[in-house]
């Protein structure tokens, strides 16, 4: 699937700085819920700036599907992105991601480093297999929750939000704490799956230990 060019069939906001693309798919796409791609603007001066973004659809789906956080401010891939229409084209790449589902567990993500888990958990779902599977999601703002009502639908109390820039009454208050994933998570020998921004992750990472969370039991992908 090395550097294939796909055509985008929709392209639109899923919330205030987040993308949805959805595109062709190419021969020999094959993927497993988690894994991500190399993606390139096909345009003059971007074919040499490739970035990493998650696979959300399923495997045997027969289009590829993005939810991609976009930084304006940055003027790089996202920016441009967002200057996209149906129609246009991206350039495609190997195939790669750490995270793969191995078993009931707890998923920790924080703002776009939920992408991995979008695709599990449809996967999860479709072969009704959800179990007691649980997502502790951090996000600044209610505004800021990457596919709400899917989650919702999908994991019901098991999908648990944490904010922390905004006070409501439905949602959790402040960073993730080590006592906030004892009350929140599935059992401590269960999996622990995490993806976000790396010092979230580290600090994740040091509250599991902390909880004594067996080190093959966290499986993990720097967002």
């Amino acid at each position: 699937m090395k550097n294939e060019p796909v055509k985008i069939k929709l392209i639109k906001h899923l919330t205030h700085d987040v993308l949805q693309i959805v595109t062709e798919k190419p021969f020999g796409a094959d993927f497993t819920p988690g894994q991500a791609t190399e993606i390139f603007v096909d345009k003059q001066g971007w074919q040499n700036e490739g970035r990493p973004f998650t696979f959300t659809c399923l495997p045997k789906d027969d289009y590829l599907e993005f939810a991609i956080k976009t930084y304006p401010d940055h003027k790089g891939v996202t920016n441009e992105l967002l200057s996209l229409k149906a129609g246009d084209t991206l350039i495609v790449n190997d195939i790669f991601g750490a995270i793969e589902y191995k078993g009931d567990g707890t998923f920790i993500a924080g703002g776009a480093g939920v992408t991995p888990f979008i695709s599990i958990f449809r996967d999860l779902n479709e072969k009704k297999k959800l179990g007691i599977n649980k997502l502790i999601f951090a996000n600044k703002t209610k505004d800021d929750i990457i596919m709400n009502d899917e989650f919702s639908q999908m994991l019901g109390e098991n999908f648990i939000n944490i904010l922390s820039k905004e006070k409501t009454e439905e949602y959790a208050y402040g960073q993730i704490s080590e006592e906030f994933i004892e009350k929140n998570s599935g059992p401590l020998g269960s999996y622990f799956y995490l993806c976000g921004p790396p010092p979230m992750m580290d600090a994740v990472e040091k509250q599991l230990q902390n909880l004594k969370v067996p080190a093959d039991k966290i499986v993990k992908e720097a967002f």
